[in-house]
């Protein structure tokens, strides 16, 4: 594996040193993210991660800043060797019923309902019901070294649900949009309506459709 530049280790070795003066690092200490809250279609999918307590790859980092082959590739690394992983996801019919946002929160105390955590730092969001405290902070994906491993789990777990569902519906684009409102994916929606994974109350600025039901 390719050595990461000076600048991101640099990065990289704030993000831990972040981490490591809250609690001490490891199993008391996890980071949680989301993805997909803005897209048309699917559902919010969060990951809440305990990394161990020696910092293992270098590459880890807000999932918005690799490649996609970076973040599979980190993906499998996270997953073979994190002393905890949970995944929540929200369904459209639970973002459309109580809007995103406590959809979204609905998610990660489904991703963390089981850590073996003291506290969480959580990216922005406030006010989870969980057995230990959160700490939310702007930009945690890019602060800290346990969020960035869960944005990235996040991450290509949802960009692995559109690309099954973009074969399931290749008529918006999915694979492509992971979703979100491209012109690609509203144009399709106006040619073809929504399929079931549409997010009714996104859409309705769109189509024509009760979303009332």
């Amino acid at each position: 594996m390719a050595k990461p530049s000076e600048k991101r280790l640099a990065h990289f070795r704030d993000m831990v040193a972040y981490d490591q003066a809250i609690l001490g690092f490891g199993t008391s200490l996890a980071g949680m993210d989301e993805v997909g809250r803005g897209p048309l279609f699917g559902n919010v999918v969060t990951a809440c991660v305990i990394m161990p307590a020696d910092p293992l790859y270098e590459w880890i980092d807000d999932s918005k800043k690799l490649s996609a082959k970076k973040r599979e590739e980190m993906y499998e690394r996270i997953m073979e060797t994190a002393l905890y992983v949970g995944i929540g996801q929200a369904t459209p019919e639970e973002i459309d019923k109580m809007n995103i946002l406590n959809a979204t929160k609905l998610a990660m105390e489904r991703a963390a309902e089981k850590a073996p955590a003291t506290m969480c730092i959580v990216d922005a969001v406030r006010d989870l019901y969980l057995p230990f405290p959160i700490m939310p902070v702007i930009k945690g994906d890019s602060t800290s070294y346990n969020v960035a491993a869960a944005s990235i789990v996040a991450k290509v777990t949802r960009d692995r649900q559109m690309a099954e569902y973009g074969k399931l519906y290749p008529q918006y684009g999915l694979e492509r949009n992971m979703g979100y409102g491209t012109a690609e994916h509203i144009a399709a929606l106006k040619k073809y309506g929504p399929a079931p994974e549409h997010r009714r109350s996104f859409i309705r600025n769109f189509i024509q459709e009760d979303v009332t039901e």
